[in-house]
């Protein structure tokens, strides 16, 4: 574990913060986006993992975002960060390679897919990508992405019964035929679907990178 500390927090709706750490073993340190790190959550043996937005090896400084939702450690650390508090996380470490994506590249995902949306914005080989997130709260998150440089994002309102990913699936292929790259994220049975309807499209593996951030039922999920 490596000790940090909150320099800021920043409420950007009820349920999401924005969060800069920094410190010592912040500095010097190789970070790609779309790399990750785990943080300490208080004083136990839990940890959430969060995709950093930026990091400033010059300065020892990451920015995350932080989406509080449900009763989970994950989002009790959220909501009651404040700035000074101490914190403890491992990485970065690689949580999937996006290095040899080519544009177009089409970003999949939900809330928790945000935090790297923003980083693969500031990314180089990734400056023109295309988002499509669900979300169980539209107007929540659309507030949130206009305050983080992404509102030109598409969002479609999550169902209960998942029919939403019908519209999804026909925007996805859609941009397959102009040749684009996918990453998919969030939500696991909502990747399985989409990565399923695209792979029966005829859309290569090779274009397709996923990486599962949650699932129903379960914690943890690297």
């Amino acid at each position: 574990m490596r000790p940090a500390h909150v320099a800021g927090v920043r409420t950007l709706s009820p349920h999401f913060r924005l969060v800069e750490l920094e410190g010592e073993a912040l500095e010097n340190v190789a970070w790609t986006a779309g790399d990750k790190i785990q943080v300490a959550m208080g004083s136990g043996l839990s940890a959430r993992t969060y995709t950093p937005m930026s990091w400033d090896a010059g300065n020892g400084r990451t920015r995350l975002l932080a989406f509080a939702h449900g009763d989970g450690p994950g989002s009790r650390w959220a909501s009651g960060l404040r700035a000074g508090n101490a914190c403890q996380f491992f990485g970065p470490r690689r949580s999937f390679d996006l290095a040899d994506l080519g544009a177009p590249i089409v970003l999949f995902g939900d809330e928790t897919s945000f935090g790297l949306a923003a980083a693969l914005r500031d990314s180089l080989q990734a400056g023109g990508a295309l988002h499509l997130f669900e979300a169980a709260d539209v107007a929540e998150s659309r507030l949130v992405l206009d305050s983080i440089g992404l509102g030109q994002a598409r969002l479609i309102a999550r169902s209960a019964d998942d029919t939403h990913l019908a519209t999804a699936e026909s925007e996805l292929l859609r941009l397959a035929a102009n040749g684009a790259q996918f990453v998919l994220t969030g939500k696991a049975p909502s990747i399985q679907r989409v990565g399923r309807a695209l792979k029966a499209a005829g859309v290569a593996s090779s274009r397709i990178r996923a990486k599962a951030y949650w699932a129903p039922g379960k914690t943890g999920l690297d």
